[in-house]
């Protein structure tokens, strides 16, 4: 019984030791995983190969420039309020033909009552009668009335107010401080002015992706982009969906590192310099400084320059980084090289970490098959 229950401890013991969260392949098991497996490549990460990689051209995204329109924001709709004022030269009627200065004819004017656009889509308009206006911009709405009144007023002008209509509105969801309902004006109708109406993104832009649905349709572009290019910064529309989404940014750090974490990225970009610093550096005692991996699924076009042979995958070009920070040069490297979201930092131990590893378990291992011993002979005593 001691000796079964000797034994077990002893494959716990080797089991913990081969699990440790800071523990993975060694330097020389990802080379061999590499030549023999051929599902990933490694890259020496060198000055030049940073440049390749920093240089490249940006990914391709979604863009919204379709999804520009150019349709009125200011249509009347049903239940609407309007303001609606009529000029008439000489005031026949509405100013009882009264003279205006040094003799000049008088010009009447009569402010209507608020008009609510009828269920039929018509306002009620004095000396006219209905007037159909739904569906009209408020100039469209002017010529209207002003059709409806003439010959029955002497030459007569109309202005009519544009309406606050909640259906001249775009819906604004997701990361911003005010989501809702937001008014489309005609003197605000793009996207960036949306967004500040609703009280501007609520997260990092970096980490933001906006997208536009109109009529089933969408379209999707990064906040950044929109931001950068005027033709991103599209024209809503009225009845618009926008969307803003936010996929925080992160990296992973595993091995002989300071800290073994999920690391959110801060705003801007993020060398591996920084990086590193942020996990408080490599272990001194433990880190293989010649073989500072980051690995990445790399855009097919990026693993192309860089010569890379391995398959690609939905999610791109399975590559492996490996960065040598025993030579000075390779701080510039690590300073020109961008981390991103979704890269694995690793650090394997030294060889010499290693081998005092192996060591300290066969120190516990004899350990406790000692005490089995000693335990079975004071059994059988």
């Amino acid at each position: 019984m001691i000796r079964t229950v000797g034994l077990s401890l002893a494959i716990a013991a080797v089991g913990a030791c081969s699990t440790l969260p800071r523990d993975g392949p060694t330097n020389r098991a990802i080379e061999t995983a590499a030549a023999e497996a051929s599902t990933f490549d490694i890259v020496e990460l060198d000055y030049a190969a940073s440049e390749v990689i920093r240089t490249s051209p940006p990914a391709a995204f979604s863009s919204l420039a379709l999804m520009s329109s150019e349709a009125p924001t200011d249509v009347i709709e049903i239940g609407d309020t309007l303001s609606v004022s009529i000029f008439e030269p000489g005031g026949a009627v509405f100013g009882g033909g009264a003279a205006g200065a040094a003799g000049a004819p008088a010009v009447a004017t009569q402010a209507l009552p608020p008009l609510i656009v009828n269920r039929d889509g018509t306002v009620t308009i004095a000396f006219a009668g209905p007037v159909r206006v739904a569906g009209m911009t408020p100039q469209q709405a002017e010529q209207q009335i002003r059709r409806a009144l003439t010959g029955r007023l002497v030459s007569p002008q109309v202005i009519v107010a544009a309406p606050e209509s909640p259906s001249n509105g775009v819906t604004v969801l997701g990361s911003v401080a005010s989501p809702g309902r937001v008014p489309l004006s005609p003197n605000a109708p793009l996207l960036l002015d949306v967004i500040a109406n609703a009280g501007g993104a609520s997260g990092p832009a970096e980490n933001i992706t906006v997208t536009v649905t109109r009529r089933g349709r969408s379209a999707s572009a990064p906040l950044m982009a929109v931001y950068a290019n005027d033709i991103e910064n599209i024209r809503l529309e009225r009845g618009d969906l926008v969307n803003l989404v936010s996929q925080p940014r992160r990296f992973s750090s595993f091995g002989a590192l300071g800290a073994i974490t999920l690391t959110e990225m801060p705003t801007g970009d993020v060398s591996l310099t920084s990086a590193l610093s942020s996990l408080g550096g490599l272990n001194d005692a433990a880190a293989n400084a010649r073989s500072v991996l980051v690995f990445r699924f790399e855009r097919p076009e990026v693993a192309a320059r860089l010569g890379v042979s391995a398959p690609g995958t939905p999610r791109g070009v399975p590559v492996v980084y490996r960065l040598n920070l025993a030579d000075p040069e390779g701080f510039f490297t690590a300073n020109n090289f961008l981390v991103q979201s979704e890269d694995v930092i690793y650090v394997p131990r030294a060889d010499f970490a290693e081998m005092r590893k192996f060591f300290e378990t066969v120190q516990a291992l004899t350990r406790i098959v000692y005490d089995v011993r000693v335990a079975s002979a004071l059994g059988e005593d």
